[in-house]
């Protein structure tokens, strides 16, 4: 095997690939905005549909409570709520969210809490909508305030003190790192966008020098050359692997980039330097690295696997027919990473994609299992040799590669 071949094809390959557009656009134009569109266009799309939706006041229905006036005035004067007649079809008005929320107060409630009977308040929302959830809350916190007060009144009548029921506080204090909590928040994310964009990054190229290739005709040319077929192989699947890796270094610039401009807004937004400081999680750098070094085998048998399949089309098109499904398979390993309880075993690091993608997560949040890292990289690489391997041996077959 001349190496020197291998380089020419590489270098040849590589200059007729940045030509092509589609190329340049999955390697360095998708990883590089990925992020920024992700986290700054998600976060000002939500900002701002959670800012109207907090100006509105929202409409809240009363239903009986006649002969109860001080539980609805307690809602009543509440300036965050908008009350409107009773209506009997408030179910409905509320599920075509014309209504937000709809409060039922039992007959004779005021006198009932008199007389020391326990009652039950209703309130009608609709799960999951936005305006209803505020109405809601809004209204559980009303109704807090008015339970707290008679409470405070019966205890004040009884002589006792106003904390007798609440004797202690409880509050809540993190002490785990900023990078353990941001393992935590983003160690699911990074790998499964690292592992998409790598399969990405890899899939046009490599439909290109196979099945492009059969399709301008130029495959024979370059089969005639003095190039043995493994050097034509490997110098083919170099450009893959470089497109791919590429992606991936794009991918994690942008995604530093982003992380830094994000964190000093988010610092310009909080009162001072030392609380945002505090208050923002961060990922392990060593272990975003470790990431990338383990992305390095998996691109290896992304990229053979690409070669191996768009061989067999005939066109471009038929390739795309061909891998498009292998992108759902790739996607649900990394989809189930992200899953809760779903735990790295040993044999889950024997299984392709889901053990990088599980292993991830710990390596983001600082932690180096050292066994189950060794197994998963190993293992990757066993993969990707077979896979490489595969490639080589379809390109020495004829009736795949004149396949009519």
């Amino acid at each position: 095997m001349n190496a020197r071949n291998i380089l020419t094809v590489f270098v040849k390959e590589l200059r007729d690939t940045l030509r092509d557009r589609r190329a340049i656009i999955s390697m360095f134009l998708v990883p590089t905005l990925l992020m920024p569109l992700l986290t700054f266009g998600f976060a000002a799309v939500s900002i701002k549909m959670v800012k109207k939706a907090g100006r509105e006041i929202p409409t809240v229905m009363i239903i009986g409570g006649e002969d109860s006036p001080a539980i609805r005035q307690a809602i009543e004067k509440q300036p965050d709520l908008k009350i409107v007649p009773f209506s009997a079809d408030y179910a409905e008005q509320i599920s075509q969210k014309k209504l937000r929320a709809a409060v039922e107060i039992p007959p004779e409630f005021d006198k009932a809490l008199r007389n020391g009977v326990r009652r039950s308040v209703k309130i009608y929302t609709h799960d999951g909508e936005m305006r209803s959830g505020f109405a809601t809350g809004t209204l559980e916190r009303t109704l807090r305030e008015y339970s707290k007060a008679i409470v405070l009144e019966r205890l004040t009548a009884a002589n006792l003190p106003a904390d007798l029921i609440t004797p202690f506080d409880t509050r809540r204090q993190n002490v785990a790192p900023p990078e353990k909590v941001g393992g935590n928040s983003f160690g699911g994310m990074i790998p499964y966008i690292l592992i998409i964009l790598c399969f990405t990054g890899a899939m046009y190229p490599a439909i290109d020098l196979t099945a492009g290739e059969k399709e301008r005709g130029t495959m024979e040319t370059i089969l005639c050359s003095p190039a043995a077929r493994s050097e034509l192989v490997l110098g083919k699947f170099l450009v893959v692997l470089a497109a791919s890796l590429t992606t991936v270094a794009c991918s994690v610039a942008s995604m530093g980039l982003t992380a830094f401009a994000a964190s000093h807004w988010l610092r310009g937004t909080l009162n001072s330097v030392a609380t945002a400081t505090a208050s923002l999680p961060t990922v392990s750098i060593p272990g975003v690295l470790s990431v990338l070094l383990l992305v390095l085998p998996l691109a290896v048998l992304f990229a053979a696997l690409l070669m191996t399949i768009s061989l067999f089309a005939k066109s471009y098109k038929e390739a795309q027919t061909y891998v498009s499904p292998l992108l759902i398979i790739v996607i649900l390993p990394a989809v189930g990473a992200v899953l809760p309880g779903v735990e790295l075993t040993t044999t889950l690091s024997l299984i392709p994609i889901l053990n990088i993608a599980l292993v991830s997560k710990e390596l983001v949040a600082g932690s180096f299992p050292l066994l189950p890292l060794a197994l998963i990289f190993l293992s990757t690489c066993a993969y990707a040799a077979a896979a490489l391997a595969l490639a080589v041996r379809m390109f020495n077959r004829e009736d795949v590669i004149f396949r009519a």
